[in-house]
């Protein structure tokens, strides 16, 4: 029975498809606690873009290493199977990464062995235990604003998606995959962030905790959306790729058979 499903290529390409969007939405919540420089990372110098009257410079959330690919799958996902298949993995990737976020909160309250919370101290971490809370142990204002954007821009992709494909057609697929893209990352980064920093950093404050205002939480956002923006454009020629290797996997008729479906759906 699992063989003949397997031999199946629609269902077969559904696995994969899902399988690719799952794995990087759950890494991308798990590393997304890191803010990194990318300007320093690159070796260049600070942009210093004026947002505000002051200057900001690249320093985002390492999420935004895998939330691109994420947003090709919807794209793909929708194209072939449909506003349904994209509904429905967007909710099962949230119950996921709830449930992960639930087993992080368990094993962080284990007690540590006692060689394990010294086992680090030469390379730098005095206390391995308060380390792993800190990397594990994101905010709960961090993950519930993390999937509050994340379903708001799924369901909002896929929404702009349809309305630009039935004014379209078949014609400019970098225009309803890039453009829904576009316009739903814009909702994904300014919610994640008021949430997550501007709301979280007043519910979870400590002593001393350095708290977010509120033109800093938008300027950020505005520089992580600017660099969303850029990326969105340049990933462009991938989903033509894509979308070729499914073409020739599925053959031209099942491949349009399944895309007129996807639009019925």
């Amino acid at each position: 029975m699992i063989t003949n499903i397997l031999k199946d290529k629609p269902t077969r390409l559904f696995i994969i498809l899902s399988g690719i969007f799952l794995a990087n939405t759950l890494i991308a919540e798990v590393i997304g606690v890191k803010i990194f420089s990318l300007e320093s990372t690159l070796g260049l110098q600070p942009a210093k873009i004026k947002v505000f009257g002051d200057d900001y410079s690249f320093n985002m959330t390492a999420g935004v290493l895998l939330w691109p690919v994420v947003f090709i799958m919807t794209d793909i996902i929708n194209e072939y199977f449909g506003m349904k298949g994209v509904r429905f993995l967007s909710y099962f990737a949230a119950g996921l990464v709830a449930f992960a976020f639930i087993i992080f909160y368990w094993a962080i309250n284990l007690t540590p062995a006692d060689f394990f919370v010294s086992s680090k101290v030469h390379a730098g971490v005095p206390d391995m235990d308060k380390a792993y809370q800190q990397i594990l142990g994101q905010s709960s204002m961090i993950i519930v604003g993390s999937l509050i954007a994340f379903l708001l821009g799924q369901l909002v992709d896929v929404f702009a998606f349809h309305k630009i494909k039935e004014v379209t057609g078949e014609k400019k697929i970098w225009l309803r995959a890039t453009g829904s893209t576009l316009i739903s990352q814009l909702i994904d980064s300014f919610v994640v962030l008021f949430v997550a920093f501007y709301i979280g950093s007043r519910i979870n404050n400590h002593p001393g905790d350095f708290v977010w205002s509120f033109k800093l939480v938008m300027s950020v956002c505005i520089i992580n959306y600017i660099y969303k923006f850029i990326v969105a454009i340049a990933l462009t020629p991938v989903i033509y790729l894509v979308h070729g290797i499914i073409e020739r996997y599925l053959g031209h008729e099942k491949a349009a058979e399944m895309k007129a479906a996807a639009m019925r759906r």
